[in-house]
Order: structure tokens, then C-alpha cells, then sequence
């Protein structure tokens, strides 16, 4: 039914061992290497243990899709408590030896001829037993006797001996099996499939059942799948079966671990080893919340920093650790383009002296303003024209000019690399600088229009 609703050509689950199927997990490839060195020696036993459902038949039907059938003979026998004799006609029938009428004796006789024979043909003969935890501990002595045939020094026959993992401890526990154990090359005991084999498993037997990717499988659900049957293949077949099923009727696109939940509780009294698990919630998605802004550490400037109670775990606010631009700095950068004092004092030509020099009739230039960073108010000064003017020595003992900060002046050509600091110290020093020469300059402009000594500034001017 399901396989009509999705599309595949087959059951990808089905409990008949099919080789097609055939999963590598590491546990069975173990297996096979074991198998596969058997076969090299060509002699003794080997057996292979493992829980029901691991995989064993399924095992040997892989093993038989690889050997080369013109070299090798294969006789499979499912024991199910076959005594001696049986077991010797079941043999002897794989031989293709007609045993009805024959004693034990003559049955033996006949197995050995008919070995004898399938050597000669260039092919060597191999005993399957599957199911041997079901043998008594007179046909296993009966199994013995036969791999005790050989021609030369070239075993007739070997045996390989499947079965259930109270096989092995009947192997090992039994005095009467003692010159059967030494015969065992080789042992391996399979294990169910680990955690992470369970989803290549599953996808591998769904791709070769022709799945196109309907139904889809969660993450969650594989975990379901293992967490129901502890990775044993049987029983993840039968759920899986089950679950397909379900998925079928409840027209279901993805298959999550809630619906691998529902039918574990559904199937886990009828069947053994399946076991239910705690059925999850199954939520609607849910759109994906856009992220929150993360909230500044910087406080808004009208926002006062609240105290901390503990002074040695309370946040630092970022404001109160970048230093705070001093008031000249500030009021340094919102002056306009300081004047070229050099430029201004190149000579222009000078107005006639005299009385008709008035400072109504013509608008001089004067200096471009400049923003004092001083706190002692300036005097208001009178236009005049611009002129170069030589400090007086006399002048200068009366008003001495302001001492700078003792503070290294810094380079005004300041480097695009240096520090916010030294960038500040430049600035400071230039400002204190432009002070004291306007300072003189002021002064002397003051005294000129107090005193009335232009022509002998002028005069001064021309010496100059």
C-alpha cells in the first residue's frame, strides 16, 4: 500500500533476507573479512554468532552472490534439532547422492566419494549450517567427523557454523565439544548497528526500493528508529515497515519522531523487542525572532550614571573613561582660519601724513577676528591700516608679554600618525603663541591711538 502512495518499486523493509539489500555496517564487515579468510585457509570451522535479527542470514546470502560457483560448492542447512543421521542424508543430498536404504555406514562411505569426486572437478565444498545453537552435541560430533576427510593434505570439506550467541557459550562450556573447538579458526559475534548507521541504512535500502525522496525523514526520527530497537536490522524493519504504513494512511510528506512514536506505541506489546518511547510534541515552526539591538553601554548625556552597589563589580560607563576635550581645545576648533600675520605685513602703499588722515574716511583692513582662549576681557580696538610693527625695548620693560605654559611646543606640521595628545599639546601651544603676539599688537595699537604718535610710527615704519 504504502509502496503505491510514494512511488518505490518494492518494500524496501521486508523481513526476508534479500543480498540486494546488503548493508556494510563495521560490525558485518568484520564479518565478512572473517569469512573471507575462512575461505583463503579452506579448512576447520568458522563460526558466526549474533542476537536474532542481526543480520546472519542476510550475511550468508552476501556471501554466496560473491564466491565464484565454478570453484565452489555450497551445501546450506537450516538445522532445527536435526539428529545425526538426518543431518549425514541432508549432506549427502546436497552432494546430489541418493542415501534412502543406506546404513550410517554406507552414508559415510558415499559422502566421502561423493567430496572425493567435486574435488577432482576442481571444486572445493563448503557446509553452511545456519541456526547450530538448535544442533545437538551428537550431530556436531557428527560435523566433526566429516571435516576430518581429506585427500593429500587438502581438507575436503569446511564448515561454517551460524548461530545465536548461546551457541558460542555452549561452544565454549561443553567438555564434549573440546576437539570441536579446536578446530575454530575464526570466531566474530555480531552486534547491532550503531546510532549513527541507522539513517545510511535506512536511505540505502529506500534507494534501492526506488525512493525519490517521498517521504522525507527528520533527524529526530532516526533517532527514534535507533532509540525503539537498539539498532538491530530486524526490528528496525519491522518498524520501519509499520511506520511507512502509517505515514501512508495519514498522508504524512516528512516522517518525524512523533510518528515513529505513535507507531512504537502502537506495535511495542505485539512485537518482541520493540519497545515504545516517549512520544515528542510535534510543534508548527515557528519564525525565527529578529534579533534584539543590544543595548549601548554608552548612558544618553541627560541620563546620569547610576551608582553600583558593589564598587569593585560595577560596569565602568564608557563615557566616564574617554577623556573629556578641554574647553580651549574646543573653542580652538570652532575658531575660523587663524591670519597670516607674514602676508598682512608685506608694505602697502602708505596714506599721506597729515591732518586730513582721519579714521572716518576710509574703512581699513583689519586682522581677521581671532577667538582668545584668555579669561581677562580685551579692550576695544579701532580700525587701522595694516602695517608691520617692531616691538619697542622701552615699551617692553613696561609690559612685559605673557609667559607661555611651560609645555614642549609641539611641531605644527603634525604627522598623520601621532597620538590625539600630542595633537592637542600642537594646537595649545600655537593658540598661546597667536595670544602673545596679538597681545603686542593690541597694545601698541592702543598706545598709537591714545598717544597720536602716527608719524613717528610711520617714520619708524620707513627706517624699518
Amino acid at each position: 500500500m504504502y509502496e503505491d502512495y510514494y512511488g518505490l518499486r518494492g518494500r524496501p523493509f521486508q523481513l526476508t533476507p534479500d543480498p540486494r539489500f546488503w548493508f556494510e555496517t563495521a560490525t558485518h564487515r568484520k564479518a565478512m573479512a572473517y569469512l573471507g579468510y575462512g575461505l583463503a585457509q579452506g579448512e576447520g570451522f568458522i563460526v558466526i554468532t549474533g542476537d536474532v535479527g542481526a543480520g546472519k542470514t542476510t550475511l550468508v546470502g552476501h556471501l554466496m552472490d560473491t564466491v565464484d560457483a565454478t570453484r565452489l560448492h555450497v551445501i546450506k542447512i537450516v538445522s532445527t534439532q536435526i539428529e545425526a543421521e538426518d543431518l549425514l542424508r541432508i549432506v549427502a543430498g546436497g552432494l546430489e547422492i541418493e542415501s534412502d536404504g543406506l546404513t550410517k555406514a554406507q552414508l559415510l562411505v558415499a559422502i566421502e566419494r561423493g567430496l572425493r569426486a567435486t574435488a577432482r572437478a576442481g571444486r572445493r565444498t563448503l557446509l553452511i549450517v545456519d541456526e547450530a545453537q538448535a544442533l545437538p552435541v551428537s550431530s556436531l560430533e557428527e560435523l566433526r567427523m566429516l571435516s576430518n576427510f581429506q585427500t593429500g593434505s587438502h581438507a575436503l570439506l569446511q564448515i561454517f557454523l551460524l548461530g545465536q550467541p548461546e551457541f558460542r557459550e555452549r561452544l565454549h562450556g561443553s567438555d564434549r565439544l573440546e576437539q570441536l573447538r579446536q578446530r575454530v579458526i575464526a570466531v566474530h559475534h555480531l552486534d547491532p548497528m550503531e546510532r549513527d548507521e541507522v539513517e545510511p541504512y535506512m536511505r540505502h535500502r529506500l534507494a534501492v526500493a526506488g525512493w525519490t525522496g517521498r517521504p522525507g525523514f527528520t533527524p529526530d526520527a532516526y533517532a527514534a528508529f535507533y532509540d525503539g530497537t537498539d539498532g538491530v536490522p530486524r526490528r528496525l524493519n519491522q518498524l520501519a515497515g509499520r511506520v511507512l504504513l502509517y505515514a501512508a494512511i495519514e498522508q504524512l510528506e516528512t516522517i518525524d519522531a512523533h510518528a515513529v512514536a505513535t507507531v512504537l506505541a502502537d506495535i511495542a506489546g505485539d512485537m518482541p523487542g520493540v519497545k515504545a518511547i516517549v512520544i515528542p510534541e510535534r510543534q508548527a515552526p515557528v519564525a525565527t525572532p529578529e534579533a534584539e539591538p543590544v543595548p549601548s553601554l554608552v548612558p544618553e548625556p541627560d541620563a546620569p550614571a547610576v551608582p553600583h552597589s558593589d564598587p569593585v563589580a560595577a560596569p565602568v560607563p564608557v563615557a566616564d573613561v574617554e577623556p573629556e576635550p578641554e574647553p580651549e581645545l574646543e573653542r580652538e576648533l570652532e575658531t575660523e582660519p587663524e591670519p597670516d600675520f607674514e602676508s598682512e605685513s608685506e608694505p602697502e602703499p602708505e596714506p599721506e601724513p597729515g591732518p586730513e588722515l582721519e579714521a572716518d574716511d576710509e574703512t581699513p583692513h583689519a586682522p581677521d577676528p581671532v577667538v582668545l582662549a584668555v579669561s581677562e576681557p580685551v579692550p576695544e580696538v579701532l580700525p587701522v591700516p595694516a602695517f608691520k610693527v617692531r616691538p619697542i625695548a622701552d615699551d617692553a620693560e613696561d609690559h612685559p608679554p605673557i609667559a607661555p605654559r611651560e609645555e614642549p611646543i609641539a611641531s605644527t606640521d603634525v604627522e598623520p600618525d601621532t597620538t590625539l595628545a600630542e595633537q592637542v599639546a600642537a594646537l595649545t601651544a600655537r593658540v598661546e603663541e597667536q595670544d602673545v603676539a596679538l597681545r603686542r599688537v593690541l597694545k601698541l595699537l592702543v598706545d598709537w591711538a591714545e598717544s597720536g604718535q602716527a608719524p613717528g610710527l610711520a617714520m619708524q615704519h620707513d627706517e624699518d
